[in-house]
């Protein structure tokens, strides 16, 4: 067997320990999420202090996980919020993230919740093209209300990650060419409503390598330069988000080591750095609970069919993700190779494939790890399946933060119209 902790692969430890998990199933039932609180607050502060006394603000990206005693905890942190749609803006604010620390980002903003940005009163709209600035410069001059922005540019990076997740390259939705953003940048600064206060980037999610970051960097840094020598009050270099974790045996990015290649890249520009992580505060922090049903072999094939399914967590099916899979019982006895399955009527519908596991009775507890970004948010009700509990786990104690849904909260949306 290989040597887990020389390959730094997740383990259960911490608050996420076998007999808290197991409490914890029992508790509240399965599948659930569970979330280490300390964990979370752990890796903000690793990556705040990562860049010493720098001018910055760190706006956690609310898509990988929404819950809102997530964000509440975060936000207890002094965190800011990195949000792509109205709710999210809506989550922050309840959660206690101040309208001041909240950025608006997305390709696709309509009027409505462009308009409710505004006079909630937001730090700034990051802008991903020239259609989206002239719209807001619209709606501001209707409002009689400056609208302070950021433009997101595309450097034409790779940033070596999976293709769906990519977002730097040319061929991607997002953002505008630097050639283009400085014609952007000159309109709004002559616009008596457009007030451009930031620039921006993000090349990608689950970055590992540390050079498509430097290189992205570089080239907005150099912008940056030429919009201030314009005259163009630029006081926010947002660095975006992206950086990876281990879900296998990857070599995640060192958060000192990516703050120091973004400091290099930022000499001589006095402005306030925003960084928009997600998966990296809530990503191994989270740990998805499942009950074993049943074993079944097909031939030579082994299946093990649990109550949890590609509705709850649909990353393996999507993207091919693969999360450690550890039973919470004894593990020395004999493994064999098994797909994890659940039970949705999908050949799709799996959790792990070939997965080293022991003899499983019905009832035993499955923790799939590396699961707090990326898990709950992406659940969906898929064959009329309720979406799962939420706990968190912090000083060794557990609570219910999101309730399971039942049967009829999935219908009260439908039953008053039949």
């Amino acid at each position: 067997m290989k040597d887990t902790k020389a390959l730094n692969i997740p383990t259960l430890s911490g608050n996420l320990c076998n007999q808290n998990l197991l409490q914890a199933a029992q508790q509240f039932q399965t599948p659930l999420f569970v979330y280490d609180f300390n964990q979370i607050a752990q890796k903000y502060e690793q990556l705040k202090l990562a860049f010493g006394g720098r001018k910055m603000l760190i706006c956690y990206a609310l898509k990988a996980n929404s819950n809102l005693s997530v964000i509440k905890k975060l936000a207890t942190l002094e965190s800011g919020a990195d949000c792509v749609s109205l709710g999210e803006i809506k989550r922050s604010i309840i959660a206690g993230i101040p309208a001041y620390k909240i950025i608006y980002s997305g390709v696709g903003k309509q009027d409505y919740e462009i308009q409710e940005a505004l006079k909630i009163g937001i730090l700034f709209i990051n802008i991903e093209s020239k259609e989206e600035l002239l719209r807001i410069e619209k709606i501001a001059k209707t409002m009689n209300i400056n609208a302070r922005i950021s433009i997101r540019v595309n450097p034409d990076i790779n940033a070596q990650t999976h293709p769906y997740i990519s977002t730097g390259l040319k061929e991607n939705k997002f953002g505008v060419s630097i050639e283009e953003a400085k014609s952007l940048y000159l309109y709004a600064h002559n616009s008596k409503v457009l007030e451009p206060i930031g620039i921006h980037f993000h090349i990608g999610s689950q970055l590992t390598k540390l050079t498509p970051i430097e290189e992205s960097a570089q080239k907005i840094a150099s912008l940056a330069h030429s919009l201030l020598a314009l005259k163009i009050n630029l006081k926010f270099f947002d660095i975006g988000g992206g950086i990876g974790i281990t879900y296998n045996d990857e070599t995640a990015i060192n958060p000192y080591d990516y703050a120091q290649a973004i400091l290099e890249t930022l000499r001589g520009l006095d402005m306030t750095i925003i960084c928009e992580p997600g998966r990296f505060i809530v990503g191994n922090s989270g740990v998805f609970l499942t009950k074993v049903l049943l074993e079944k072999e097909n031939q030579d094939k082994r299946f093990i069919i649990v109550d949890g399914a590609m509705n709850d967590l649909i990353r393996p099916s999507l993207y091919n993700a693969y999360h450690q899979i550890i039973p919470l019982k004894d593990t020395k006895a004999h493994q064999s190779l098994a797909d994890v399955v659940g039970p949705i009527c999908e050949s799709g519908d799996y959790l792990g494939k070939n997965i080293a596991l022991p003899k499983l009775e019905r009832g035993d507890i499955l923790a799939i790890l590396s699961v707090g970004a990326y898990g709950f948010s992406m659940s969906s009700n898929y064959n009329t399946r309720t979406k799962c509990a939420e706990v968190a786990i912090e000083d060794g104690k557990l609570r219910l933060i999101r309730k399971r849904e039942s049967f009829e909260d999935l219908i009260a949306l439908e039953k008053d119209y039949l």
